[in-house]
């Protein structure tokens, strides 16, 4: 599986940004694609997954209500709309995927398949 993450930028607080993940490759009866990030001096951190097959989704807590995971099954590619951003929200924004999954982990160690990162800074 090959991940491609895409969207990431420089904006003002308070702006928005869509994040793209397209994937390629072998592809599972049922898997998960999350959005994780970095941001410098901390862990690595889970955003925001779905559940490919049934389009439920599930957030951390910091991005409930401003951030939407979304999907385009014909286009193999899941989408991270971002709104009200805050500095807390600059980091390295990666797509994974947890194959043969039924449920959305958030810990790392669940998703095998990592994309290279896409930079999100958030200027105050």
């Amino acid at each position: 599986v090959q991940l491609q993450a895409s969207g990431g930028g420089l904006v003002q607080a308070g702006g928005s940004l869509r994040l793209s993940c397209a994937s390629s490759g072998r592809t599972f009866s049922s898997y998960v694609m999350a959005w994780f990030r970095q941001a410098p001096g901390k862990e690595r951190e889970f955003v925001a997954g779905i559940i490919w097959r049934n389009g439920n989704t599930g957030y951390t807590d910091s991005v409930k209500g401003r951030f939407s995971i979304s999907k385009d099954s014909a286009e193999s590619t899941a989408y991270l709309q971002m709104n009200s951003l805050e500095p807390e929200d600059t980091a390295i924004y990666l797509c994974a995927v947890a194959p043969n999954s039924a449920g959305i982990g958030r810990s790392e160690d669940r998703y095998l398949y990592w994309g290279q990162g896409t930079l999100v800074t958030v200027s105050s």
